[in-house]
């Protein structure tokens, strides 16, 4: 457990890094310990040496080591607000969603509709969700992202060390993400990689757009082909690179738009999505295979959500 020493009305605190913090950033280990504080406030006072190191001025990248003891400077912090309750629905369900969990990791099957991160008018996400729905838990932190109207596997890390053991291997290409997508149309029968560059764009409605181009970062997914449909087909889809909308920008590239996708599929897309039945995004994160030092290999699954599975029968009959 870290040391923590503050002077009287909110003064000088000291923190010690205990193991599991040990090779985190600074400026991460910060915004964790001490939420709610603005990230340029954070900055501010790592630019102008107010947050110390063992009594040295140190960067905001700096990575931590076992035993540096960190002295904070008094912060002040916005008026507390006691979180909103967790609605029960919520509770209830993400407590369902629950597919794997030991002393690492936490595996949730995540319900489309419900984004990862709370803001931009909504009052929680999964991970604000999480931490309200199980406050034991001293650390709770997002491995990697989907999208709000994706479903499926996401991980979610109890330990520093883990969190930063799964971002290397996600770096390194290490974890084994498997989704299941319905797109419009007749899947090329020999496409069955699509590498195009991916960048992203913001319009003037602010609204976040991705699209290929030869100025974006390199992007590669792919695809092979599960089960086919008159005016659809059934995919499984790989991403080698971890992109923003990545999956559904490579599906639309390739001429086949995700059913269900309000922002890149196309008018006849949508129609016959609207005709099934679909009210969603048809994409699932359905496997994930990696490997943990205290438990070796883990390969998990997470069906399709019957909304999606009604979506394939209605095709099949």
């Amino acid at each position: 457990m870290a040391e923590s020493r503050q002077g009287p009305s909110g003064g000088v605190q000291y923190l010690q890094v205990d193991v599991d913090d040990s090779g985190q950033r600074l400026d991460n280990y910060l915004m964790r310990k001490l939420r709610g504080v603005p990230k340029t406030r954070l900055y501010r006072a790592l630019r102008r040496g107010e947050v110390r190191v063992n009594k040295g001025r140190v960067k905001a990248g700096y990575r931590l080591v076992a035993g540096d003891r960190v002295r904070i400077p008094p912060l002040r912090l916005p008026a507390a607000q006691e979180p909103a309750a967790l609605p029960r629905y919520w509770a209830q369900l993400l407590q369902q969603r629950i597919v794997y969990e030991d002393g690492d990791l936490l595996v949730i099957n995540k319900p489309s509709g419900l984004a990862v991160h709370g803001g931009s008018g909504l009052s929680f996400g999964l991970i604000e969700g999480l931490r309200r729905l199980r406050p034991e838990d001293r650390y709770l932190e997002l491995v990697h992202r989907l999208d709000r109207d994706t479903s499926g596997l996401i991980l979610i890390a109890r330990r520093p060390a883990i969190l930063r053991e799964l971002h290397r291997q996600l770096r390194e290409v290490r974890v084994d993400k498997r989704y299941r997508a319905l797109v419009c149309g007749r899947w090329p029968r020999r496409l069955g990689r699509v590498d195009a560059p991916l960048e992203k764009n913001v319009l003037k409605s602010g609204e976040r757009m991705v699209r290929v181009s030869q100025e974006g970062k390199r992007a590669v997914t792919e695809f092979s082909v599960l089960e086919r449909f008159g005016d659809a087909t059934l995919l499984e889809a790989k991403p080698v690179t971890g992109r923003t909308h990545q999956i559904r920008v490579h599906a639309q590239h390739a001429g086949c738009p995700l059913m269900g996708d309000e922002k890149y599929a196309s008018d006849r897309a949508l129609a016959l999505g609207r005709e099934m039945g679909l009210k969603r995004l048809f994409l699932h994160a359905s496997q994930l295979r990696f490997s943990l030092p205290n438990t070796g290999p883990l390969e998990l699954s997470a069906d399709l959500d019957p909304d999606l599975e009604i979506i394939l029968e209605k095709l099949r009959n």
